[in-house]
């Protein structure tokens, strides 16, 4: 009986290189609302659902569920506008996800996004089919660090946590992917450090980088 083995992975900055995009819908979504936010604000963010980074921002507007979830609702349909004019997939992620169903991996996403930036971009991968457990935003109710995004995943892959490695490109996600027992792969995408990811199991600047073999060797 062959060992269970699955890799989750994370969307913004792993599959869509999505950090310009993100910063831009940001930015005219604070604009129509006669606020601002900096790109040390929105760098620091990453990993988090939207919905607690309006909420720590702007605490002006109080814990008003019905405008921040109007704000949050603008904001990503702007990212999706954005991306889907032309989608920038994040180099080498095709052929990884390739490598790995070949190889008798089970592959995930474990996504602080909402669920429509996840579709669009798996869509664009032309590789939703291949993912047996896809969560996002919408199906937990804690982001990262916490682990539940990723413990969720897990259940749904019907992989242990053990048998799993995350590629993720925030530090929130590093956290979450060890808190959850997995092995923690970074990929130091645009707006990151490698000194921000000390904890992670694996460093690495490119996709490419990685192989089956090589996260099947770390699994152990």
């Amino acid at each position: 009986m062959s060992v269970k083995r699955a890799v989750v992975f994370d969307v913004d900055g792993v599959l869509v290189d999505s950090y310009l995009a993100h910063y831009e819908s940001w930015k005219l979504v604070a604009e129509e609302n006669s606020l601002e936010i900096t790109e040390i604000e929105f760098a620091t963010s990453f990993g988090r659902t939207s919905r607690e980074i309006i909420a720590d921002l702007w605490p002006q507007h109080g814990d008003s569920s019905e405008w921040i979830k109007s704000f949050d609702e603008r904001k990503e349909s702007l990212y999706r506008e954005i991306v889907e004019a032309e989608f920038p997939v994040m180099e080498g992620a095709v052929e990884l996800i390739d490598q790995l169903v070949a190889a008798d991996f089970k592959i995930g996403v474990g996504s602080s996004g909402p669920p429509e930036n996840v579709a669009l971009t798996l869509a664009s991968l032309e590789r939703a089919d291949l993912f047996g457990g896809v969560v996002t935003g919408a199906d937990v109710s804690r982001g990262k660090p916490d682990p539940e995004v990723f413990l969720t995943c897990a259940e749904r892959l019907g992989v242990p946590p053990g048998g799993c490695a995350v590629i993720e490109d925030a530090a929130a996600g590093v956290a979450a992917a060890n808190a959850a027992g997995m092995k923690s792969i970074a990929l130091v995408s645009q707006g990151h450090h490698r000194d921000e990811f000390k904890d992670a199991a694996r460093i690495v600047d490119r996709l490419d980088q990685l192989s089956a073999q090589s996260i099947s060797e770390l699994i152990g």
